[in-house]
């Protein structure tokens, strides 16, 4: 079976292998019933699963892509309307990249050979990604990546520089794609040196691009997603792009001895950076304290401007910032019912983005157990588990800052982590009470919640449209307990026994709402309760269809995900804010999706 990409980097799978090794501190996701006790822009990379953007250039490669340069990190948003529709370049003759301010404080490995090895020392490894053999297609575009953060003219992404570009055929003269060495803990576990497997960073706008080997399976579903959760709000990586081609490539997907041949994909991806919680852990781990320290400072300096670089106390204040980030990601998820699927340290930003979906799900029936990687035998990362798991990386983070700091310093970030818990249930209380349009504090709000998600597990009803019909419903619907049919998840709650006692105490806690109308409760609710998210089912149909090189609902999902709030004609019909279909009732996803 051919490698997934050729990368100078060793992919470890020891962490798969099912060990605890870290115990529970009390984060379940209907956490309410058991009180805790606890209280320059960026780079564009290609992945086998996408591709990404963070911040690092250099010159001096020749190759055969054109000459392409960024002049402004700053975005569109920042402008006059005229003067940004003014710089957006119309050719990529007028468009460039460079690596210079990465390589020229980062250490690379001096070995330029692509084959699969340890490196030390170093930060990344040079290594250039393999094109395509057969013809390609581009899929999918987004037009807001493309125009507010590439400055780049919609109609670029028609002509062939553009499709070589984001395939990985083309290399930007003065980049030098790149692959980041970092490590991790992997289901708990050290999984020792791991590495961008799929991804290649060609340079900084602040920008990152990269590419590899993925199949279409999973680059439709990380298309969509990172621009679903970008649309509801939620700190993500961006899409810029999807490419599929005719290559074969083999997978196993459920690592059951099934292998067979998929399509290969690429998928363009943006974020300030692409560093993680393993890009710091590597460092620790063999010792090499000066370039941790080196890039510690760059990473302070480039995106963290809150922070002093010359302050001794430097990286107690990045751990606070990423600790507090940290807490309100994960409260995010939790409040849309995403679970991320794979959450080791190598899968969590040091930006606190959403970064590296894979074995991602939206929750659809409520379940605090759920868990969409079939990989993950012992459920560690269900999504009620994910707070807790939130809580072991960021242990990590600081087992892995401590040579760095001096006994003071290191009980003063051991208290921050300690408050990592108050600042997560703050966040996500906050979150529940808006998701059910509660205004003020009133005692008993978190019974009310905690009542409500008792309900809805036992009745297993859907976790998006119970809120979403909840934002729809008007309290005299609500009181007369006759809930209508096309309230559906409601009214699968509605059979609970005590789902009348429940109505009783939010009519009853709504009426304390100051200043307050129904409409304006149902109103406000709505903009923050989703009709519509990426459901697994969803996006196996997409991924089916574009099998048989059928597009037509990857463009549907795009549009309608872009607007998640608001009732879309096309994703009624095809019943996107209806019950799960039968077929799709068990899906599941592995770690290779």
């Amino acid at each position: 079976m051919p490698p997934c990409a050729r990368l100078p980097v060793t992919y470890f799978f020891s962490a798969y292998s099912g060990r605890k090794m870290t115990p529970r501190i009390g984060f379940p996701f209907c956490w309410l019933s058991r009180r805790l006790q606890i209280p320059r822009l960026l780079l564009v990379c290609v992945t086998c699963h996408a591709i990404a953007i963070g911040s690092f250039l250099q010159p001096g490669l020749e190759g055969n892509a054109k000459l392409l340069h960024l002049f402004s990190n700053k975005s569109n948003r920042e402008q006059g309307y005229c003067e940004a529709e003014a710089r957006l370049a119309s050719s990529l003759d007028f468009w460039t990249l460079s690596s210079e301010n990465l390589i020229a404080v980062l250490p690379v490995d001096p070995v330029k050979e692509n084959y699969v090895r340890k490196v030390k020392n170093c930060v990344f490894s040079i290594a250039f990604p393999t094109p395509f053999k057969s013809r390609i297609h581009l899929v999918a575009v987004s037009k807001e990546v493309i125009e507010d953060i590439l400055d780049l003219d919609f109609s670029v992404s028609e002509t062939d520089d553009f499709i070589q570009l984001v395939s990985g055929k083309k290399i930007v003269f003065g980049s030098i794609p790149l692959a980041h060495r970092y490590g991790g803990h992997q289901f708990g576990i050290w999984a020792d040196q791991l590495g961008d497997g799929r991804a290649h960073l060609i340079g900084i706008y602040m920008n990152r691009n990269g590419d590899g080997r993925a199949v279409l399976r999973s680059s439709v579903r990380e298309f969509l997603c990172s621009e679903a959760m970008y649309y509801l709000g939620i700190p993500t990586s961006r899409a810029a792009s999807l490419v599929v081609s005719d290559d074969e490539v083999w997978r196993d997907q459920f690592y059951n001895g099934n292998i067979v041949k998929e399509r290969g994909a690429v998928v363009l991806r943006v974020a300030k950076s692409w560093f993680r919680i393993g890009s710091l852990e590597i460092l620790t781990h063999y010792g090499e304290l000066d370039l941790l320290r080196t890039l510690l400072d760059f990473i302070i300096q480039e995106h963290f401007p809150s922070v002093d670089i010359k302050e001794p106390n430097r990286y107690v204040e990045f751990f606070s910032i990423v600790v507090s980030e940290t807490a309100q990601l994960i409260a995010l998820w939790m409040s849309i019912g995403f679970a991320h699927g794979v959450c080791n340290t190598d899968n969590f930003s040091l930006l606190s983005i959403t970064i590296d979906y894979g074995p991602f799900g939206f929750m659809e029936a409520y379940n605090p157990d759920f868990v969409p990687n079939t990989s993950d035998d012992e459920r560690r990362y269900k999504i009620g588990n994910q707070a807790n798991i939130g809580m072991f990386n960021l242990n990590k983070l600081l087992q892995a800052l401590n040579p760095l700091l001096d006994p003071g310093q290191k009980q003063l970030a051991t208290q921050i982590l300690e408050g990592y818990p108050v600042l997560y249930y703050t966040r996500f209380r906050e979150l529940f009470k808006a998701k059910l349009g509660l205004l003020g504090e009133r005692k008993g709000d978190d019974d009310l919640i905690a009542f409500l998600l008792h309900l809805m597990e036992k009745t297993e009803a859907d976790f998006t449209m119970t809120f979403r019909q909840l934002s729809e419903i008007t309290q005299s619907q609500l009181q007369e307990l006759n809930i209508p049919q096309q309230f559906w998840a409601l009214k699968m709650i509605s059979k609970h026994e005590l789902f009348p006692a429940w109505v009783s105490q939010y009519l009853l806690r709504l009426k304390s709402n100051m200043n307050d109308s129904d409409f304006e409760r149902r109103k406000r609710m709505m903009t923050v309760n989703p009709r519509y998210v990426l459901k697994n089912w969803m996006a196996e149909s997409a991924v089916q269809k574009a099998e048989r090189n059928d597009f037509s609902e990857v463009y549907l999902l795009q549009q309608v995900l872009q607007h998640p709030f608001q009732k879309h004609s096309a994703a009624e019909k095809a019943g996107y804010s209806s019950p799960t279909p039968a077929w799709a009732r068990d899906l599941r996803v592995s770690c290779s999706s």
